[in-house]
């Protein structure tokens, strides 16, 4: 029996602005599509907090039993400035400045982008699909809502028509915006002659002579809107209807409402069950910005580098502070609030490793089945990763009244407490107990040492058959020795 069947979940669904029990398509099995990021610069900090909530989410799913497919994108075409139709494109801008290839700047940043979730310890999803590599899934999703009659061409680009699709679906219901208004409310952009209306926006963006990043369509040579290219691969890996559809609040609109548009009006029906947003991070108060100098970035915090921060902190502490909050609220970051988060997740981790030595009694005095329900009772309450911390500290003050020989406990429940610990903490948190970490690494750079000590005895006996062997173990399991006139050192492959 999966633990999915007996933890009833309910997730707040932006679509209808409420809290809904999951219930996913098919039994056992959920469709998560997550927008990844637009790779000309070194991953925002902001959109980190996105990525680990949806980790966090990913993980309590697979960790209910869910086999999960979760497909999260790279945006390597760069799409417009400031996602309007008229501007430069990012990543082709960043080429420019550098004097780089378009896909240098992609590589250099998107190795970036992994190392960083790396180091925040976040799961890889099932897919990445990148954008470049759909550009012939996207020029036929063109080509079939053009077929239905909610685009047209327009000088060499494509353009949906928003107000004739409005007429037969609703655009601006997931947003709670009015057509009417919106129209009423926009102000007149260059380029604009080309579209009926001011909302309607590219599907295909025809190639000015300069333009580097292009492809050869029907409509001649161009690249795809930035709308489209999650639509296209969101539906080629999850099907044209799934489960979950997640991003930062800021892709509400326009982003996952012309999603929307294009899917319903390619396929007739409307492509997600659950709509789920991540909310945003400010910095001091304010908004993050480059232009302010309001701004840190992660390997700046793990580093100490910056004049934002009292000292370094490391990514767990960083991934522990951003899960106090719930992914739907506001989080602003300062040092006073990470400084505090360090002193709660260091309580953690020495309440964790304080467990090995409590001895188990014939009597419990504490209700760990209880506890342990409060903990899935949080999860089950659109992912609350505040109210599980706080339910983490009860477990810890449990293992300190143990400790202190206050409470008892069986065999039984302190093998559940210990468990539940274990799983809610690094399985469904993601956090690392990097001070056990650290002591693991010391105690490995002392045995090699021992053993590197025992093969220059060797060597110098003209043992070399053992000096060999020594080497030969310690290749095989990754651990490479270098000889220099200064003595032995080793490196980790």
């Amino acid at each position: 029996m999966h633990l999915y069947q007996n933890q009833a979940l309910k997730l707040y669904n932006s679509l209808s602005g409420e809290k809904e029990t999951f219930v996913p398509l098919h039994e056992g099995a959920v469709g998560m599509y997550v927008c990844g990021p637009t790779v000309y610069s070194n991953v925002h900090l902001g959109n980190c907090r996105t990525f680990i909530s949806f980790d966090l989410i990913f993980r309590y799913l697979k960790h209910l039993g869910y086999k999960v497919r979760y497909v999260r994108n790279i945006t390597d075409v760069g799409h417009i400035e400031d996602d309007a139709d008229e501007g430069e494109d990012k990543i082709a801008k960043k080429a420019r400045l550098e004097k780089l290839e378009p896909m240098e700047i992609v590589q250099q940043y998107s190795v970036d982008f992994h190392q960083i979730l790396e180091l925040f310890n976040n799961l890889p999803p099932s897919i990445e699909p990148t954008a470049t590599g759909h550009i012939i899934e996207q020029i036929e999703t063109v080509k079939k809502i053009i077929e239905n009659g909610y685009a047209y061409e327009s000088n060499g680009s494509v353009y949906f028509d928003v107000v004739k699709f409005d007429k037969t679906h609703h655009y601006g219901k997931l947003s709670g915006r009015n057509l009417e208004d919106m129209i009423s409310n926009t102000r007149d952009l260059s380029g604009q002659d080309e579209k009926r209306n001011s909302q309607d926006f590219a599907l295909w963006k025809k190639a000015e002579p300069e333009h580097i990043m292009r492809w050869p369509s029907p409509w001649g040579d161009g690249f795809p809107g930035w709308h489209l290219e999650c639509t296209a691969m969101s539906t080629k890996y999850l099907g044209n209807h799934f489960d979950i559809h997640g991003g930062g609040m800021d892709l509400k609109f326009p982003h996952h409402e012309c999603e929307i548009a294009q899917n319903e009006a390619c396929t007739g029906q409307s492509p997600v069950n659950y709509w789920m947003h991540a909310n945003m991070l400010t910095l001091n108060g304010k908004k993050m910005s480059k232009s302010t100098g309001n701004n840190i970035l992660p390997r700046e915090i793990f580093s100490g580098n910056n004049d934002k921060l009292s000292k370094a902190f490391s990514p767990s502490v960083a991934r522990f502070f951003m899960l106090q909050a719930h992914y739907r609220s506001i989080l602003d970051f300062s040092n006073d609030a990470i400084v505090a988060s360090e002193k709660g997740y260091n309580r953690l981790m020495e309440a964790i490793e304080s467990l090995e030595s409590i001895e188990a009694v014939k009597i419990s005095t504490l209700d760990i089945a209880t506890w342990r329900q409060s903990c899935y009772d949080a999860m089950n309450d659109d992912f609350n990763s505040p109210i599980l911390i706080a339910q983490l500290f009860e477990g810890v003050k449990f293992v300190n009244l143990l400790k202190d020989g206050k409470e008892t406990i069986t065999a039984q429940d302190l093998e559940l407490l210990s468990k539940a610990m274990n799983t809610f903490v690094f399985e469904v948190l993601g956090l690392k107990n990097e001070s056990a970490e650290e002591g693991n690494n010391e105690k490995l750079e002392s045995v090699v040492n021992m053993l590197i000590g025992m093969r220059n005895e060797a060597r110098a006996n003209k043992d070399f058959a053992l000096s060999d062997q020594i080497r030969n173990k310690l290749t095989d399991l990754g651990i490479e020795l270098k000889d220099s006139k200064e003595g032995t050192t080793f490196s980790l492959n």
